[in-house]
């Protein structure tokens, strides 16, 4: 029986998300702890290098639709991933606050030509019944990163972080390559169709009311700009990552400084967080294709900002292990129907260029997070104000997927 090749880009897509999670999302506050230690810089000029790449992302991430609708994803992917491998490279010579604000500027950008954005809309493209399962199996990929982050504390004790940076930037050559050359465009163009199945077989399915998804509504990227759904999604999803990114760069910090624990045991707490968050991607591959994905995002909302505040007040091992079972789970349950929920919404023929403008107002969340828990930190001497606002705020982002209730394409023959 052939297999269809959607489940092919689904593994290389899971693959590409590991490394870059493995090696930047997951590790990045590995490094942002030892250089703190050895260069002396505050968390402020750490936290910076986490905003630049955010600033970087809403910059460049409406031309990455742009070009996704019109040329494809492959040779994007590729370029991503030879740049991402540099900006690995650089960061393993780096001495200076600039050469570290250019290394994160490099893999920035490889992580946007490459990662999380262009994979999703590859997918969406050849997926429709299968989408929120599609996407929380490359998501999977985001999630088994983490399991790398006490490998990595090890071999930066082992080797040292230049090293292990130089290692890193290495692998994600010789393995990133290969799989972005497995990612295509659309099923048409390839003799495919989409999730596999015949067209006159899907109409049949809806003849006989199975499972199968209602005809495809197509939104123009100005019919979408008009709808309340498409803000209030990306608010929702800014305010997600507000707590995410925030956690990616300081959670370890925290746990060592703010909580008296040993960068190998918060290394194994975030490893916990993995588990969870690969327990909630588990979870959305199963049953996100039957959920109302906006009312199960606003449900991790309250989770995330629960899970923050066992990290604030962490004084327990008890309440470390809760922030990673919470935080953990509604990320990896959340994160994939993000564009999930776009895309059933909105449609696929102008996805990229949707998806890349919701991108740029996201990326405030991404930079906002890291910036407030930094320079709250500095000035009060703990992340227990910049942390404890966090949490408020993504509680409150529940509010907006409760909101992000699906448009109605307007009639345009009036």
């Amino acid at each position: 029986m052939k297999v269809f090749y959607g489940w092919r880009m689904v593994g290389a897509s899971c693959g590409i998300q590991f490394l870059l999670a493995a090696f930047l999302t997951q590790a990045l506050g590995l490094y942002i702890a030892v250089l703190s230690d050895e260069m002396g810089w505050s968390k402020t000029t750490l936290s910076g290098a986490a905003a630049l790449q955010s600033v970087e992302a809403a910059i460049i991430g409406p031309v990455l639709g742009w070009v996704m609708d019109r040329f494809g994803p492959q040779k994007m992917i590729r370029v991503g991933m030879v740049m991402f491998s540099a900006g690995l490279l650089l960061l393993s010579q780096v001495n200076t606050v600039t050469t570290f604000y250019l290394s994160a500027i490099l893999m920035a950008i490889g992580a946007s030509l490459g990662g999380y954005f262009p994979l999703s809309v590859a997918l969406v493209q050849w997926f429709e019944k299968f989408r929120a399962r599609a996407l929380s199996i490359m998501s999977l990929g985001l999630a088994m990163g983490g399991l790398v982050v006490p490998l990595m504390a090890w071999s930066m004790q082992l080797w040292g972080w230049r090293a292990t940076a130089a290692g890193s930037g290495v692998l994600v050559l010789l393995t990133g390559l290969p799989m972005a050359s497995i990612i295509r465009r659309r099923p048409e163009d390839h003799g495919e169709h989409i999730d596999g199945i015949d067209p006159a077989q899907r109409a049949a399915e809806r003849a006989n009311g199975t499972h199968a998804p209602a005809p495809a509504i197509e939104f123009t990227v100005a019919q979408a700009l008009r709808t309340r759904a498409f803000w209030m999604l990306a608010i929702g999803h800014g305010l997600a990552l507000l707590v995410v990114s925030a956690v990616n760069v300081h959670a370890i910090t925290h746990m060592k400084e703010g909580l008296g624990y040993s960068v190998a045991t918060a290394s194994w707490v975030i490893l916990i967080m993995t588990f969870g968050q690969l327990v909630g991607v588990l979870m959305g591959a199963s049953m996100g294709d039957w959920f109302e994905k906006r009312k199960v995002a606003a449900l991790c909302m309250l989770a995330h900002g629960a899970g923050m505040l066992c990290l604030t007040y962490g004084s327990h091992m008890a309440m470390l292990v809760a922030f990673g079972v919470f935080h953990g789970i509604a990320w990896g349950l959340r994160g994939p129907f993000m564009q999930a929920i776009r895309a059933d919404y909105f449609g696929r023929n102008a996805i990229g260029l949707i998806l890349g403008l919701s991108a740029a107002i996201i990326a405030m969340g991404q930079i906002a997070g890291p910036m407030i828990a930094g320079v709250l930190a500095d000035l009060t001497g703990n992340y227990e104000l910049g942390f404890s606002l966090l949490a408020l705020l993504a509680a409150l982002g529940s509010l907006s997927f409760m909101l992000a209730t699906k448009p109605v394409l307007p009639d345009t023959k009036a």
